[in-house]
């Protein structure tokens, strides 16, 4: 009689993480946007570098989507790709990029990321990717998904890192 409780111990857990994983990723690009916004420049960010995070928060969508997850597992990504395509609008208007070209490649990411979504029958930070691995050995064990968020944490924490130490170098 105890399993079924726990497992619904685990279950309200793992719901409670990912609602506050998903709380935290509506403001996840918003400095970034403001920033951009109040400077009027993106002198310094990469658009490829952008476009790579656009990729892999569509493929990470997209197979949660078509794997049928709850998608309480998942919902931070739609709301990151719609930060990140805002974040890539201001970046291409600034860098004087908003050109035909890069409507063309806007035009053909939305024809294929949808074409992921018709072909499935029917439209249906370190502390983030940390709540994340939690919530997606509760929900599906699916060690796809674990191995990804894993190494996206260790990286995650390891730029963080990296960021910290050059940012206060030691003073001999």
């Amino acid at each position: 009689m105890s399993l079924p409780r726990e497992i619904s111990f685990l279950q309200y857990l793992s719901d409670l993480l990912s609602v506050i994983t998903i709380f935290i990723c509506f403001i996840l690009k918003v400095p970034q946007i403001v920033t951009i916004l109040r400077v009027k420049s993106a002198k310094g960010i990469n658009i490829i570098g952008l476009l790579m995070e656009l990729s892999s928060y569509t493929i990470m969508m997209s197979y949660n989507y078509r794997n049928g997850y709850a998608i309480l597992s998942y919902l931070e990504y739609p709301i990151i790709l719609f930060q990140e395509l805002i974040l890539i609008t201001c970046v291409l208007y600034y860098k004087n990029m908003l050109n035909f070209t890069s409507l063309f490649v806007a035009g053909c990411y939305f024809s294929i990321a949808a074409a992921f979504f018709v072909r499935s029958g029917t439209f249906r930070p370190c502390y983030v990717l940390s709540a994340r691995v939690f919530t997606i050995s509760v929900e599906s064990a699916d060690l796809t998904l674990l191995l990804n968020f894993s190494v996206n944490t260790v990286l995650s924490t390891s730029v963080m890192i990296a960021a910290y130490v050059y940012k206060h170098p030691k003073t001999d």
